[in-house]
């Protein structure tokens, strides 16, 4: 499927989706309860989808009214296979969840999914007491549990989401758990996890994210049995770019004091001088005339796109740090980008763990989006000022994170043609 935008003026409100990586943890937290779970504000995302997928396989109860989604939890699995799509912190996440039980069952995906590692998670979960395969490093993953607790080092350079599946499902195992954990990135997204935690009375303890306590034989308590999920900052920071290069946009739905990680698009754009206004819930960004930056993007790698299609509009050349974070997501996102932005017309060098951006009018073009749903979404804020249009292929894959992407940017002024 194919998206065509041309040059727009943006102006307008929207309400962005629910954060997919919170629900999904939400939904974790849904099976591993001992009592039933009302979520709501949900987003039916790919992603999350398959998060709801994989806890019916493991012995869950869900049902769905409207935006809300109903768990009644337990571990009582109803086949062998997790099929968790292409939803990376699934597999990673539902893995030691999946080991607290005794037999075999196989993590496998879709997609890009089956080329991302899974060699982070081999290690830790043998020493806690579970017997793990994979096919050469990648899935499809096996693992044979009980996962016992106990001790073992976790490696968070490639990704935190093994982490996140640890400190869900150690409460639950039958001993106390002492995790350390070297070379952690993406520290927020650890935040995301212990805020959680805290809210369903899991206790779980660190020492500067290096190495987490975990008491074991642990209940799951969420408060009034019901949950909201906030919005998501990672869907809104392409929404916040798109009205400080084409006129004005208000973000609502969000909570600017999240932990997300993605929270972090309001500083890359007071950086760049964009007019920020704020309040609890809501974020309006005004075009000005924009400078380029030096940002580090290390543990929020999911704002390149949105910050490159940002840069692209800034006078000057633009820095951002974090290069190496990019490598396994949907695509080389490194690569894509610089790929598929000089094609429009800009103006990107990749040097070292940097990537440099020239600010320039982007001419137009088409881009690949590489099956990458954050690739798509820049492509679409880039097409906002080009000089002709930008012709994005493969523009369903925004279903990963943000089924209604091109819906909420046209409401807002964007010329966006099927």
């Amino acid at each position: 499927m194919k998206k065509l935008i041309r040059p727009s003026v943006i102006r307008g409100i929207v309400k962005v989706p629910a954060s997919k990586s919170m629900m999904q943890r939400a939904i974790a937290a849904g099976l591993l309860s001992g009592t039933p779970v009302r979520i709501s504000n949900v987003t039916f995302s790919n992603d999350c989808n398959a998060a709801l997928r994989v806890i019916k396989a493991l012995g869950a109860q869900v049902r769905f009214h409207r935006d809300e989604v109903f768990i009644r939890g337990g571990l009582r699995p109803t086949g062998e296979i997790l099929n968790c799509g292409e939803a990376g912190l699934s597999l990673r996440m539902f893995s030691p969840i999946a080991a607290l039980w005794h037999e075999k069952l196989t993590l496998t995906g879709e997609g890009s999914l089956l080329q991302r590692p899974v060699t982070m998670i081999e290690k830790p979960l043998k020493s806690l007491g579970v017997k793990v395969s994979t096919s050469k490093g990648y899935p499809p993953l096996t693992v044979k549990g009980p996962l016992t607790g106990g001790k073992a080092t976790v490696d968070g350079a490639i990704s935190s989401q093994l982490l996140t599946g640890l400190l869900m499902a150690l409460p639950k195992a039958p001993k106390d758990s002492r995790l350390k954990v070297e070379n952690l990135k993406s520290i927020p997204y650890i935040d995301m996890t212990l805020a959680l935690l805290k809210n369903l009375g899991i206790d779980v303890r660190h020492s500067n994210y290096g190495t987490f306590f975990i008491k074991g034989v642990q209940t799951y308590r969420f408060p009034r049995n019901e949950y909201w999920v906030e919005g998501d900052w990672s869907g809104a920071a392409f929404l916040l770019v798109a009205g400080a290069v084409g006129g004005t946009v208000t973000a609502a739905g969000l909570d600017t004091a999240s932990p997300q990680a993605d929270r972090k698009i309001i500083q890359a754009l007071e950086l760049a001088g964009a007019n920020i206004n704020t309040t609890k819930s809501t974020v309006e960004v005004t075009s000005n005339k924009l400078k380029a930056f030096h940002f580090d993007a290390t543990h929020c790698p999911d704002l390149f796109p949105p910050l490159v299609a940002l840069a692209c509009n800034c006078e000057g050349k633009t820095v951002l740090a974090g290069v190496e974070r990019l490598i396994h997501k949907e695509s080389n996102r490194a690569l894509a980008l610089e790929k598929e932005f000089t094609a429009i017309g800009g103006e990107i060098r990749l040097s070292g763990n940097q990537m440099e951006i020239t600010g320039k009018r982007l001419k137009g073009g088409t881009i690949d989006s590489h099956n990458d749903h954050r690739i798509a979404m820049a492509g679409a804020v880039a097409g906002i000022n080009v000089g002709h249009h930008v012709i994005i292929e493969g523009s369903e894959c925004t279903a990963k994170s943000y089924p209604n992407f091109f819906e909420d940017l046209k409401s807002i002024g964007a010329s966006v043609h099927n």
